[in-house]
């Protein structure tokens, strides 16, 4: 039988769901680059733009080139596009 503390959206993968993992899922905290192009269906240079043209999301500098958005401030966002579009 299946477990409901299981992410329903894992693929089959054994994987706790989030809210039952605690800490531990820390790093999904921070999107690449690329996972945003893929979450928009959009190139990467395209992300990079809106950035740069005020128009997304900024990002964070963690270490050396290591550039991150954090998911909080991109579902903030989100929401901020949905509420400008009704």
């Amino acid at each position: 039988m299946a477990d409901p503390t299981r992410a329903a959206t894992t693929g089959g993968h054994d994987t706790p769901a989030p809210d039952k993992q605690g800490a531990s899922n820390a790093w999904r905290a921070w999107l690449s680059v690329k996972q945003l192009a893929t979450r928009y269906g959009t190139h990467e240079a395209t992300i990079w733009r809106w950035t740069r043209e005020g128009r997304f999301v900024q990002p964070v500098k963690l270490a050396g080139n290591l550039t991150r958005w954090s998911l909080s401030d991109v579902e903030s966002w989100e929401q901020a596009q949905r509420g400008a579009t009704v």
